[in-house]
C-alpha cells in the first residue's frame, strides 16, 4: 500500500472546522470535517468513515486540498460537450433570423426549425437536429412568439417619428393652458363585440380538439373605450354604432372622468368620427390623432384583446340587450382593477 499523503501544514483542524461552518455546499463540508479528523491526529480509516468514503477517495481529497486548498474539494462543474456553433456561426444564424426568408429564394414565409437546419448544413456544411437547433436558439434568447399585426401600407418611419416628437406635442398643448394644469394622457378607441363571436384558446389533453359555441347571427353593438393607464382609470359607452354623435358622447364621458382642474391629452386614431368638424370637444379634453395605420402606438388594442380573451369570447349571446349586458360586466371588471389598466397601458415612451 502506498504511504500517506501528508496535509498540508497551513492549515488546521479549528480552520477547517470554521470553514465548513460557513460553506453552504454539502460535499465541501462533508471532505473539510473527514480532513479536519486528520489535522486532529485521527486515522484515514476514521477519515474516510466520516466522510461515508473509501481510504482511496480520503486520498484523492488530500491531494485536491494540498493543490487548491478549500476550493479545491469544491466539485467542478463539468465542461459539457462541444458547442456545434462557435461565435461566429451564431452571429450568422442570428442575421438570418432577424432579416427573415425571402420567399422567392427559400420557398417560406417564416422560418421553421427544417429551414433553418438546411441553411446551416448550405452555410457550414454542419448537420443539427431540429432539436438541437431549437436548444441553440433558446440559448441565444429566441423564442417562437406571435407576430404583432402591422398594417401593409404602414410608413416605416411613422411609429418612431411620433414617439420622438411626442414630449414636444405634450408641451406645445402644455404651454396653451394655465400655469400648473396638471395634465392627464388618455388613448381612446372602438371595438365590435356581436353575435358572431371569436374563440380563443382554453387548456385541453394532448391529442384532444376541444370545442366552443359559434352564432351566426349578426347582432353587434360597439364599446367606445377609453383608459388613463397613469391613475389607472377609464371611461366607456356601449353604443350600436360608431358615429359622431356616438363620440361627442363618449368625449363627454371621459371630460367628466378627468380630474378637477386637470386636463387631459386624448390619443385616438383617424376614424372619420374622430376628426369630424360637427364633433364637439370639451374644454378640458385636447385631442392628439395617431399616426395613420399605426394602431400598435394605442394600447386600447390590448386592452380589447385583454377583454375578448377573458370576458366576451367563446360565447352566444342571445340578443343585442344581452350583448349589452355582456360588455358592460366587461368594462366594469376592467375598471374595478386599475392596476390591470395601468399594467395592460403604460407605455414608457409616453409615460417616460
Amino acid at each position: 500500500m502506498s504511504a500517506a499523503v501528508a496535509l498540508r501544514a497551513d492549515f488546521t483542524a479549528a480552520m477547517m472546522r470554521a470553514l465548513a461552518r460557513s460553506s453552504s455546499d454539502a460535499n465541501q463540508v462533508r471532505r473539510l470535517l473527514a480532513l479536519a479528523a486528520i489535522y486532529e491526529g485521527g486515522t484515514r480509516s476514521e477519515a474516510a468513515k466520516l466522510g461515508g468514503v473509501g481510504l482511496q477517495t480520503v486520498r484523492d481529497w488530500v491531494l485536491r486540498f494540498n493543490a487548491g486548498g478549500p476550493d479545491g474539494l469544491i466539485d467542478a462543474v463539468p465542461p459539457g460537450g462541444v458547442p456545434l456553433l462557435d461565435d461566429a456561426q451564431r452571429r450568422a444564424l442570428a442575421q438570418i433570423i432577424e432579416s427573415g426568408p425571402i420567399p422567392a429564394s427559400h420557398g417560406v414565409v417564416r422560418w421553421r426549425l427544417i429551414d433553418l437546419a438546411q441553411w446551416v448544413w448550405d452555410t457550414f456544411a454542419i448537420s443539427v437536429s431540429k432539436q438541437t437547433l431549437s436548444r441553440e436558439l433558446r440559448a441565444m434568447g429566441y423564442r417562437k412568439l406571435s407576430a404583432r399585426p402591422r398594417h401593409h401600407t404602414q410608413d416605416d418611419d411613422a411609429i418612431p417619428t411620433f414617439k420622438k416628437n411626442f414630449p414636444a406635442e405634450v408641451a406645445a398643448i402644455r404651454a396653451t393652458l394655465p400655469r400648473g394644469t396638471a395634465i392627464e394622457l388618455w388613448w381612446q378607441d372602438e371595438a365590435r363585440v356581436g353575435q358572431k363571436n371569436g374563440i380563443t384558446r382554453r387548456w385541453a389533453r394532448r391529442g384532444t380538439r376541444p370545442s366552443a359555441p359559434k352564432d351566426q347571427r349578426t347582432a353587434s353593438a360597439y364599446i367606445y373605450g377609453a383608459i388613463c393607464p397613469a391613475e389607472g382609470k377609464g371611461a366607456a359607452l356601449v353604443l350600436p354604432r360608431c358615429n359622431t354623435q356616438g363620440m361627442a358622447l363618449h368625449l363627454a364621458e371621459i371630460s367628466a372622468a378627468v380630474a378637477p382642474g386637470a386636463h387631459a391629452i386624448l390619443l385616438l386614431d383617424q376614424a372619420g368620427w374622430h376628426g369630424s368638424g360637427a364633433l364637439t370637444v370639451p374644454a378640458n379634453i385636447t385631442l392628439l390623432p395617431l399616426p395613420s395605420k399605426c394602431p400598435e402606438l394605442n394600447p386600447v388594442e390590448n386592452v380589447w384583446q385583454f377583454m375578448r380573451d377573458n370576458w366576451l369570447s367563446n360565447r352566444i349571446f342571445k340578443s343585442y340587450a344581452d350583448i349589452l349586458d355582456h360588455c358592460c360586466f366587461a368594462w366594469n371588471c376592467l375598471v374595478d382593477q386599475p392596476w390591470l389598466i395601468m399594467s395592460i397601458g403604460m407605455r414608457s415612451w409616453a409615460h417616460g
